[in-house]
């Protein structure tokens, strides 16, 4: 296991959120079958934004996808991907601790299941820190500007730390 000082980052800026789609469009051809994104940034930087943009690259309507806040996890599928896609979202602000995810169904949201394919986005996993899987991709967002964002992502573990790579070759847009 790689610690966060050694895992493999690469950082694109955005100059609006039209931008997002390309990023997103590359982040999920080279998601693994079983993702586990961590969604940091402050209100307002996109995390939902970012979800919308990987829904659209898979084929689900992005006027579907909207925050969790209050429903706390948001299932989508892309029946028609080859092969057919899960997104579990998940707004975990609210929780109060670990136990908090029995009650929410999260094991359930988040199993395999049927489903060749499960990619679950999770905004503000510091509320779960201790339950957040060692392979996963961390993503932080930063305001840069009124439109513009910094989006640097972070592998940790073999799956994810693969996804760097592909992500470092985007392009500042």
């Amino acid at each position: 296991m790689t610690s966060a000082a050694e895992s493999p980052a690469a950082a694109i800026t955005i100059a609006n959120e039209a931008a997002l789609g390309g990023v997103a469009t590359r982040l999920a051809a080279c998601l693994p079958a079983h993702a586990f994104v961590a969604l940091h940034g402050d209100l307002g930087a996109g995390k939902t934004t970012f979800v919308k943009a990987v829904a659209a690259a898979v084929g689900i309507d992005p006027t579907e996808v909207v925050s969790p806040t209050f429903g706390l996890i948001h299932l989508h599928d892309a029946p028609a991907a080859s092969p057919p896609v899960h997104i579990v979202h998940a707004d975990l602000y609210r929780l109060s601790g670990l136990d908090d995810l029995r009650e929410i169904g999260w094991d359930d949201a988040t199993a395999a299941r049927r489903h060749a394919r499960v990619w679950t986005f999770v905004e503000w996993p510091e509320r779960i820190a201790e339950a957040l899987p060692a392979d996963r991709l961390d993503l932080d967002i930063a305001i840069t500007s009124e439109t513009g964002r910094r989006l640097t992502f972070t592998g940790s573990g073999f799956m994810h730390a693969a996804i760097v790579s592909a992500m470092q070759h985007s392009e500042a847009v």
